[in-house]
């Protein structure tokens, strides 16, 4: 079978968090990709959930907005964030 050549562009410290995975369990990133890309054409869908992060959802960025506007509008009541110690 002909083999062909994949580039792709990844944050650097994600690239050396996944190498380190693929070591770990025996195989390097060419092969886990590769997994990856059976997995995909097999089953016709991504392995794993894709969902939008419902911060963004239209419902909550008009909530948003209406605080912001009762805000300037000196309703409501402006509150200090929480500092969390680790």
């Amino acid at each position: 079978m002909a083999q062909s050549t994949l580039s792709i562009r990844i944050n650097s410290e994600d690239k050396k968090g996944f190498e380190t995975f693929c070591e770990q369990v025996g195989m390097n990133a060419s092969v886990a990709v590769n997994m990856f890309v059976k997995t995909v054409i097999r089953e016709q869908r991504l392995p794993f959930e894709v969902k939008a992060d419902p911060f963004y959802s239209a419902a909550n960025m008009e909530r948003l907005e209406r605080s912001v506007k009762q805000l300037k509008e000196g309703k409501g009541k402006a509150h200090e964030l929480i500092e969390v110690e680790d």
